[in-house]
């Protein structure tokens, strides 16, 4: 059974590992950066602590006792692993880096960077898995509660420990189907209200920003359905005459895929910014750093694809 004596000061390791090296009190206080003597009191410590002499005078040098030799090794050891415990963590290796990373995000910012975020973690770090989790209806604290590691898009969290980086700032437009009457003629504010409206929200909300602008300018719109993911609204804006919302930068791959168009939207809307968040006791975790590179290299890549429009047109 070890007994632990609070009173003891670990500090004299490190001491007693430099006496025991250099076997001279002046050269132990050179390398630690001590005055000789305040590395005397410290080998006075030492030898009251573990009731040995430690170093003893042998003519004009000082000779470990059979003791200190004993220990000598383990003190060594001891102190090499207190400084890599207390020494920053290296970067990551993804080669060499095997983690199941947690990703929350909707559906249109997955659909988007989900591709070249995989493809790039696939090859940098061939045994790492991401996994993403849909958007809830309700709000949960995924980050706090360690469901997620990094969570992707408009951060609307009121945890205030949360990390935040701003990837890039995007903005609505509207979107329809090939042929909609509205991408013929002048799209002005009135045409856009009359129109039917499909909104999306994970709350299903069925009013959001775009209602406050129609507001101040005496209109409203009718929206004539509302759904939890941005991939029904496409889906339901190509076979319907409703008009869908859709993110300028994020949603332009997709959109087009679907053969649909967007318009912009005739009257200003507020921006969104979009960030990923992380909560921090990841912030200097070796392999979440990496992601967090990973991600914001992704998104700078994609924000520069030009076969990816702004989304407006």
């Amino acid at each position: 059974m070890i007994v632990r004596d609070a009173n003891i000061d670990l500090n004299l390791l490190t001491a007693l590992d430099a006496l025991l090296e250099e076997q001279s009190v002046t050269a132990a206080a050179d390398r630690l950066g001590l005055s000789g003597p305040a590395m005397s009191r410290a080998l006075g410590r030492i030898r009251r602590t573990i009731g040995d002499p430690v170093l003893v005078r042998a003519g004009r040098h000082m000779v470990p006792t059979p003791r200190a030799l004993e220990i000598r090794a383990e003190v060594r050891r001891v102190v090499e692993a207190a400084y890599g415990v207390l020494a920053p963590s290296p970067p990551a290796d993804p080669a060499q880096l095997t983690r199941v990373f947690t990703l929350s995000a909707n559906d249109l910012v997955v659909t988007a960077l989900g591709p070249r975020l995989v493809a790039r973690v696939a090859d940098e770090a061939p045994q790492v898995v991401v996994r993403f989790l849909g958007e809830s209806h309700i709000d949960v604290p995924l980050l706090r509660d360690g469901a997620a590691d990094l969570e992707l898009g408009v951060i609307d969290s009121h945890e205030p420990e949360i990390r935040r980086k701003e990837l890039f700032v995007d903005h609505m437009v509207a979107v329809v189907r090939e042929g909609h009457p509205l991408t013929t003629g002048k799209l002005t504010a009135r045409r856009f209200a009359d129109a039917p409206h499909l909104n999306f929200s994970r709350r299903g909300r069925l009013t959001g920003p775009l209602d406050a602008a129609l507001a101040e300018r005496g209109l409203r719109r009718t929206v004539i359905a509302t759904v939890p993911t941005f991939a029904a609204s496409l889906l339901m804006v190509r076979d319907t005459d409703a008009v869908g919302l859709v993110n300028a930068r994020t949603g332009g791959s997709t959109v087009r895929v679907l053969g649909l168009r967007t318009l912009p939207i005739p009257f200003a809307l507020p921006q969104m910014t979009m960030e990923m968040a992380w909560h921090p006791r990841h912030e200097a975790d070796a392999g979440h750093r990496w992601l967090r590179g990973m991600v914001h290299r992704t998104v700078r890549e994609l924000l520069a694809d030009p076969d990816l429009p702004p989304g407006e047109g």
